[in-house]
C-alpha cells in the first residue's frame, strides 16, 4: 500500500502539472456561475422541464442540482475523458512509459496510482461544481429550504446532506466514464483517440437511452444512472435507483478495468 500511495502521489502531483487538469476543473466551476449570472440578469422562471428548475429563484440549495442535470449530457463526460483517456497513452506518446515500467514498481502498483488519480479527479471535478454551484445560488436568491421533487419542504440541513449524497452518486457514472477511458487510454496508446472514443462512448450510452424501444434495458444503461439521485429527492426516499446505480455502475467500471490491467501487465515495454 505504501509503494501504491507514492505512484498515487507521484501521479496527482504530475496532474497538477498539467493545463487540461485545470481547464476541466475550471470549467466544472465555472458553468454554475455563468449559469447563475444568466438567469440573474433574465426574467422569468427557471428551466421547468428539468427537476428542481422550478425552484431555482426560491433557494440556492437547487442550482448544484440543476447544474448536475445539463452537466451530465456532455460537460462532465468531456471533462472526464480529458484525464482518464490521456493518463497512460500520454506517457506512450512522451516515450516515459518504458522509463516508468522499468523501474522498482511492480505494474499493479503503478497502475493502481494511474486508477486513484483519476477517480480523485471525477471525485473533485463533481464536488467543486456541486459547492460552486450552491455558493453561488446562495449569493443570488439566499439560502432557504429546498423543496424536493415530491413538492415536500426540506430543511436547509437536510438539503446539504441530500447535496452531498447526491453528488457521491453521481461520481458513479462519472466513474465508470472514466475506467472506459482508462481502458482506450492503454489499449490505443492514443491520447486524441482515447479521449474521443471515451466521449462518444459516453453520448452513446445517453443516446440509446432516448430512442423508442430502447425500454426494456434502459435502466441499465450507464447514462440512467445519472438520474439516480433524484431518489434521494423523494419523500420517503426512493432507494431503488440508488441501489441499482451501485451495482450497474459497478459493472461498467470493473469490466474495463480488468480489461484495461491485463492490457498494462503485458505490455511490451521493448516496443515503447
Amino acid at each position: 500500500m505504501t509503494a501504491v500511495a507514492r505512484v498515487y502521489r507521484w501521479e496527482i502531483a504530475k496532474l497538477l502539472a498539467q493545463k487540461r487538469t485545470y481547464l476541466g476543473l475550471g470549467a466544472a466551476v465555472v458553468v454554475p456561475i455563468i449559469f447563475v449570472v444568466v438567469l440573474v440578469i433574465q426574467s422569468g422562471n427557471g428551466p421547468t422541464d428539468v427537476p428542481l428548475g422550478r425552484y431555482l429563484r426560491d433557494t440556492g440549495l437547487a442550482t448544484p442540482f440543476v447544474v448536475l442535470f445539463f452537466m451530465s449530457i456532455w460537460g462532465l463526460p468531456l471533462i472526464t475523458a480529458l484525464v482518464a483517456g490521456d493518463i497512460v497513452a500520454s506517457e506512450s506518446h512522451n516515450g516515459t512509459l518504458k522509463t516508468i515500467l522499468t523501474r522498482s514498481r511492480e505494474r499493479g502498483e503503478i497502475f493502481a496510482g494511474k486508477l486513484l488519480a483519476t477517480f480523485s479527479y471525477t471525485v473533485v471535478l463533481v464536488f467543486a461544481m456541486g459547492l460552486v454551484g450552491a455558493l453561488a445560488g446562495t449569493i443570488a436568491w439566499g439560502l432557504h429550504p429546498l423543496t424536493s421533487l415530491s413538492g415536500t419542504t426540506v430543511p436547509v440541513g437536510h438539503s446539504i446532506g441530500l447535496l452531498a449524497a447526491s453528488l457521491a452518486v453521481y461520481v458513479l457514472p462519472l466513474a465508470g466514464i472514466a475506467a472506459f477511458g482508462l481502458m482506450l487510454s492503454t489499449i490505443t496508446r492514443n491520447s486524441a483517440a482515447s479521449v474521443v472514443g471515451t466521449l462518444m462512448w459516453a453520448l452513446l450510452m445517453q443516446l440509446i437511452g432516448v430512442l423508442p424501444g430502447t425500454e426494456s434495458f434502459r435502466a441499465y444503461l450507464l447514462g440512467t444512472q445519472f438520474e439516480a439521485w433524484h431518489g434521494f429527492l423523494r419523500t420517503p426516499a426512493d432507494w431503488a435507483p440508488v441501489v441499482r446505480a451501485l451495482w450497474v455502475c459497478s459493472l461498467y467500471i470493473v469490466i474495463p478495468l480488468i480489461a484495461a490491467y491485463l492490457v498494462f501487465l503485458r505490455r511490451d515495454v521493448a516496443g515503447e
